[in-house]
This record gives C-alpha cells, sequence and structure tokens, in this order.
C-alpha cells in the first residue's frame, strides 16, 4: 500500500508555496462558479492567510507583500465572478496581469511595385 502523505505535493519553501497557488487559481478563474470551486477557492485563500502569511512575517518583507497582493487578486476574482463580470486576466509573478495587449496599426506598401517584398509603416 502507498502512504497518503505521498499523494500531496508538499513545497519546499514560501516562493514555491506561492507559486503552487499562483498556478492552481491561474487554472481555474474562466471555469463556471460552483459551490465546489468557491470552497477549493476559500481554502487557496485561507492557506494564504494562516499557513504562509506567518511563516513570511517571521523571514522575509518581500514575500509578506506578495501574499497581500494575491490575497487581493484572488478575493478581487470572487467579487467579480459573483457579480457575473468576466476576470479578464490572470496572475503572474503574484500580481493581476490583464489579458488586454495593445493592439497597433499597420500600413503594409509595396516597395517598386512588383516586388514580394513588403514594408510596413508603423
Amino acid at each position: 500500500m502507498t502512504n497518503t502523505d505521498d499523494r500531496y505535493y508538499q513545497p519546499t519553501d514560501i516562493k514555491d508555496a506561492l507559486q503552487t497557488i499562483q498556478k492552481l487559481f491561474n487554472t481555474y478563474t474562466d471555469a463556471p462558479l460552483t459551490p465546489e470551486l468557491m470552497a477549493y477557492h476559500q481554502k487557496l485563500v485561507n492557506q494564504l492567510a494562516t499557513n504562509l502569511l506567518p511563516l513570511a512575517q517571521q523571514h522575509d518583507k518581500l514575500r509578506i507583500t506578495q501574499i497581500n497582493s494575491m490575497m487581493a487578486v484572488m478575493q478581487d476574482w470572487l467579487k467579480l465572478r459573483l457579480n457575473g463580470q468576466v476576470f479578464g486576466g490572470k496572475m503572474q509573478h503574484f500580481k493581476f496581469v490583464s489579458n488586454q495587449k495593445a493592439q497597433y496599426k499597420r500600413r503594409v506598401h509595396k516597395i517598386r511595385g512588383n516586388q514580394n517584398h513588403r514594408a510596413s509603416r508603423h
């Protein structure tokens, strides 16, 4: 028989745990909101607040700001989804990153008539 403790991922340090939570959060940001998903989300936020924040307060100020930023993004996600709105982004480097990127208009013109080379003027 296998040990049940081997099934669960054990992070090596605070940064590894934050990256794991960030990866898990990004997997379900666009999923339909169900009671199970809300319970799972609250469990992850609770892990940040009760387990990782006290450890970060003992060691590293940078991790404290990253944990607070992650908790704010995750709480905003829940508020938006409960209001029926789209989240429109993901968490990257423990901060919110929008999916909307700048689009640039391009004007393509041919150079000297019958060649296939095109130059773009931005």
